[in-house]
This record gives structure tokens, sequence and C-alpha cells, in this order.
């Protein structure tokens, strides 16, 4: 079985990339679907958010209020990095124990926004970049509702493009279309099989 850590920043189009990937017969975990299930009611992240930042974090039904928390870890990188301290252990043992229960799978893909970050890519055998030009991931954010503001402070938080390019096995672009992304998803499906299955 080959392993592939897919990451890239906000925007870059990394979920449709893994989408793709699946397509193709890949196996998908997306981490931040670990973290999100963490923030549901009763989730030992809305615990931990209880806990490290208060209550005013904490909807009525007891889970997280991301959109809230958001703003703060977007906004002072000290919370951002106390909350990565809390959840990224435990994501971390969540993909390796994903990754040992796969049987008869040729191809397992993780969508992992911090791989480089937190220095993760020796867990897999290959690290893919999705990347794609600033005003483009600008342009998709404010199509997501975000202000101006927000778009720019989410990607300046975020390690620039160009570092995880350089760092990366493979970089994928992903500044024109749907179509596109498809292809090279096709590619790097078929590429991964002939090297670990011929």
């Amino acid at each position: 079985m080959c392993c592939i850590a897919v990451t890239g920043g906000i925007a870059c189009g990394k979920s449709l990339f893994g989408r793709f990937l699946s397509d193709c017969g890949a196996e998908i975990m997306d981490a931040d679907d670990i973290v999100r299930a963490m923030h549901l009611p009763g989730g030992e992240g809305a615990r931990l958010v209880r806990e490290n930042f208060g209550s005013e974090f904490i909807r009525p039904d007891g889970g997280t209020d991301r959109a809230k928390l958001a703003g703060l870890v977007f906004s002072d990188g000290g919370a951002r990095n106390r909350l990565d301290e809390l959840f990224h252990p435990a994501v971390r043992e969540a993909l390796s124990g994903w990754k040992r229960k796969l049987s008869g799978v040729a191809v397992c893909v993780a969508l992992i926004p911090l791989l480089f970050e937190k220095h993760w890519q020796g867990d897999w055998d290959c690290s893919v970049c999705v990347s794609a030009p600033e005003d483009v991931r600008f342009a998709r954010l404010l199509g997501r509702g975000l202000t101006e503001e927000q778009a720019a402070g989410r990607i300046s938080a975020q390690m620039p493009d160009a570092e995880r390019r350089a760092l990366a096995d493979v970089v994928v672009m992903n500044g024109s279309d749907a179509e596109a992304l498809a292809h090279a998803a096709r590619i790097l499906y078929k590429s991964v099989k002939s090297i670990y299955y011929n």
C-alpha cells in the first residue's frame, strides 16, 4: 500500500483533489474530519476547548463554537499554538490507526493541512502539495463568505505556499479549472500504482 499525504494552504483545493483521488480508487481520510468529530457535543475536543479557552467558545448544545474559536486562533498566534498542542497528538494517532486498519487497498491518502508545520511528512510514503496563486485563493475565500480582512488574515497566518512546495515530493498547481485538477489526480494515482505495484 502506498500512503500519500496531501497538504496545501487554505483554499488551494486539497479537498477537491482528495475527492478526485477517491474517484480513482484511493481510500481517503481528512484530518479536518477527525478534528470536526472531536468538536461535536460530548467530544474530547469540546472538553479541551472549554478547559483551556473558556465556556464562551462552547455552543449551548455542548459542542465547540468553531467560528468563534477560529476568530481567536487566526488573530492570536499563541492561542493557535496552544490549540495545536492540544489536538494534534490525537489527530496523528487517529491517522496512524486508520492506516493500520486498512487492508486490500493500493493507495491511501490523508489530507493534512499542517503536514509540514508539524513535521509529519516522515509518516507517509509521498507528500503532495496542492498549490494555487494567492489571488485565486483570496477570491475563493471571499466566495465562501469571508471578508477581505478575514481572508487575508487566514492566508497570512499559514506557512507560505512557496515553503510547502519546496518541501513536497510532488507539487500540483490548481490555478485553473476542476477538470485540470482531476487530470492531475489521475496522473498521480496511476504513477504511484506503477511505482509500488510493478
